[in-house]
């Protein structure tokens, strides 16, 4: 227990260390024309259909201004994402993050055999092992908070959640501050990731 609210603390103090003001002016409607060359993964509107892929739709700018920061400075590894990013400049990451926000994320489902499990934890964490509840970055909806750079989780393709958390936990995605996705993780089931990832996935994030 003592884990879980220094855990917690530790989150909080982050989100409240990190500037509010920290999103750049993006233009939603040169985004979209950006947008065109990543259509094929994540649709057109953001929607991805093959569940690998994240749906970017209703994302925070913020957020997809840093993972694509990450990816073009290598501190998310991606060898298609690095060959997508290579010839974008910052202005060009804002605007798409302000396209992106702007889209719809189309509803998701859960797994209904292991939903309750997934909310447990979501809700919850799992105090037994250290994991504070995922509710207190990513909110009750799944919404996240973009000043935190907590992204929106809510809706989010299971499979694609499932593999980022496993990422995190073997160390082969290292791009979380102060590496609270890895401790999280590192202390996760395979049995817990997915029930979790299939609770998301049926969130609401509205």
């Amino acid at each position: 227990m003592n884990y879980v609210r220094s855990s917690l603390f530790a989150v909080l103090s982050l989100a409240l260390a990190l500037p509010v003001g920290l999103q750049a002016a993006g233009d939603p409607i040169r985004g979209k024309d950006l947008s065109q060359a990543c259509a094929a993964c994540h649709g057109s509107d953001g929607n991805s259909v093959n569940p690998e892929w994240p749906k970017l739709a209703g994302q925070h700018a913020s957020y997809i201004h840093k993972q694509l920061m990450d990816y073009k400075s290598g501190r998310r590894e991606n060898a298609l994402m690095a060959g997508q990013v290579a010839n974008l400049d910052e202005q060009d990451m804002w605007d798409l993050g302000a396209f992106y926000a702007q889209q719809q994320i189309s509803p998701g489902t859960a797994d209904e055999t292991v939903a309750e499990r997934g909310e447990r934890i979501y809700r919850g964490g799992i105090p037994s092992a250290g994991v504070a509840a995922c509710m207190a970055c990513h909110g009750a909806n799944g919404k996240g908070n973009p000043a935190a750079m907590f992204p929106l989780v809510g809706g989010q393709h299971a499979r694609y959640n499932s593999d980022q958390l496993r990422y995190f936990r073997s160390g082969q995605r290292a791009n979380d501050n102060g590496r609270m996705m890895r401790n999280l993780a590192a202390r996760m089931s395979d049995a817990d990731i997915e029930a979790v990832s299939q609770y998301m996935a049926g969130l609401r994030a509205e």
